[in-house]
């Protein structure tokens, strides 16, 4: 036992001796400064900010096709690229400058499409994938679906006994 403790002593001296070395000399002024202007760089991030996030239709036949724009701007210190945008469903489309930088100060707008499906209270997300610090953004669209008049219930046939 008492060999351990002198070794692992032994040890602990040539670890903390081995480290006297001063770090503030060797540190590269070259690297500093690049340093310096990848935290500065990295401290541009486009912003979106929305007029509204979410829109609602009210009450509306099925089927009957629903279109909104969101507007947006960027508030942002740095070009926004929206690099992609998705819906929730296939009934829900959006319609957005992909891929077209937007300056810090300018406007934009996202168009989404609804096709009225389903019935009762329907509510959709579209996401926004975009260079903002959350790399995502979502909108949301709802409506109280009312069903076809005159639509009869489907049916699974006749039943056999």
């Amino acid at each position: 036992m008492r060999k351990a403790t002198v070794i692992l002593s032994v040890l602990a001296l040539t670890a903390f001796t081995s480290c006297k070395d001063k770090a503030s000399e060797k540190i590269d002024a070259a690297n500093l400064e690049v340093a310096a202007q990848r935290d500065e760089a990295s401290k541009n991030v486009a912003v979106m900010t929305f007029d509204r996030s979410e829109h609602d239709f009210g009450t509306i036949e099925q089927g009957a096709a629903q279109e909104t724009v969101f507007g947006f701007t960027n508030t942002g210190n740095a070009p926004l690229i929206i690099t992609s945008t998705s819906a929730s469903c296939g009934c829900t489309v959006p319609d957005a400058p992909v891929n077209q930088p937007i300056a810090p100060g300018e406007t934009g707008e996202i168009k989404v499409k609804f096709n009225g499906s389903g019935s009762g209270q329907v509510t959709k997300t579209v996401t926004i994938r975009a260079n903002t610090s959350k790399g995502a953004e979502m909108l949301r669209i709802k409506a109280f679906v009312n069903a076809r008049t005159g639509t009869a219930p489907a049916t699974m046939g006749p039943v056999s006994q």
